[in-house]
């Protein structure tokens, strides 16, 4: 499967499986909090983000860019997504949030009302 915007139908994902295997996610700063090619749909006993959510790779994610809103790109070593989404895809249109920072693990949450499965 691939995630695409729900808005304009892009693509902005590679393709993605299902990660069964929880002890594979890193909650390491800095590291890779889940393994490229993968996706996970938070649970309310996940902690990195809200119930719903799609987790990826950050090197999954394509045909996307930064927000054109600056006050969405803060953090000092990447970005924190503390102040919203913060990713956008190629039409301009939200769909998630980078969290690039220094002090956690790496990943996009992809808001599921602004993405879908193909």
């Amino acid at each position: 499967m691939k995630l695409v915007c729900k808005s304009c139908e892009i693509d902005i994902s590679n393709v993605l499986t299902e990660l069964n295997d929880i002890s594979l996610l890193k909650e390491e700063m800095e590291e890779d909090y889940i393994p490229q090619g993968y996706f996970l749909i938070v649970n309310e006993e996940d902690r990195v983000d809200e119930k719903g959510t799609v987790i990826i790779n950050m090197k999954d994610l394509i045909n996307s860019k930064h927000h054109p809103d600056g006050d969405r790109l803060n953090g000092c070593c990447g970005l924190d997504g503390l102040d919203g989404m913060n990713r956008v895809c190629l039409n301009g249109h939200e769909i998630g949030t980078e969290n690039s920072d220094c002090w956690m693990p790496h990943y996009i949450a992809i808001n599921p009302n602004m993405a879908s499965f193909m």
